[in-house]
């Protein structure tokens, strides 16, 4: 890895630790009605998918659920991101109320049971994101893998707050630029996406 490299590494692991202590600022009343302005947003500009993927909220994260629940009564089926290796593209198990979850090995609740699928809309969680419809995540780039090798591949959402919108990321040549960015704010389709 080059200078430049470890540079540009050691900025994303600080700014990843920014972006999570930006959101835990937020209290619950505060975080509760931004994720309802999100959801709003996401009703206003996509169609009910037949299979949607969504990340259980974590480290305050936006919480879309009442979409996902919405759409599910619409007649979706809805699913969540499994880690099957490390360093593979992930795969996303059905989901529905009373399926077992258990932490993973990043703490995150996964579905111990249920059919694997392939998504056609995945909300994905923002860390940071930019305008260019660039995603900052966690660091493990499961996402960005599983982006590059899904055939078709899905829709992809990142769901944010505004707190956590960024001049850039700096993106690097493995990260897969967004569909959409949804935050309390509105809805933007970046331009090239």
């Amino acid at each position: 890895m080059n200078q430049s490299n470890e540079d540009n590494t050691a900025w994303r692991r600080a700014l990843r630790r920014e972006m999570v202590a930006r959101r835990a600022t937020l209290d619950e009343s505060a975080h509760a009605e931004l994720s309802a302005r999100i959801v709003m947003h996401l009703q206003a500009v996509l169609a009910v998918p037949k299979v949607v993927a969504f990340c259980w909220p974590i480290k305050h994260e936006p919480d879309v659920r009442a979409i996902v629940a919405g759409w599910r009564e619409s007649g979706a089926q809805a699913a969540l991101p499994v880690v099957v290796a490390a360093d593979a593209p992930l795969a996303f198990r059905t989901w529905h109320a009373e399926t077992p979850l258990e932490l993973d090995r990043y703490g995150i609740p996964t579905p111990t049971t249920g059919d694997f699928v392939h998504p056609d809309l995945i909300l994905l969680p923002l860390n940071g994101f930019d305008a260019a419809g660039y995603r900052l995540g966690y660091g493990g780039g499961y996402f960005d893998r599983t982006l590059a090798v899904l055939s078709p591949r899905p829709l992809a959402v990142g769901v944010g707050f505004e707190i956590n919108r960024l001049a850039s990321i700096r993106p690097e040549s493995h990260d897969q630029r967004l569909d959409w960015i949804v935050t309390e704010a509105g809805a933007l389709r970046p331009v090239n996406a």
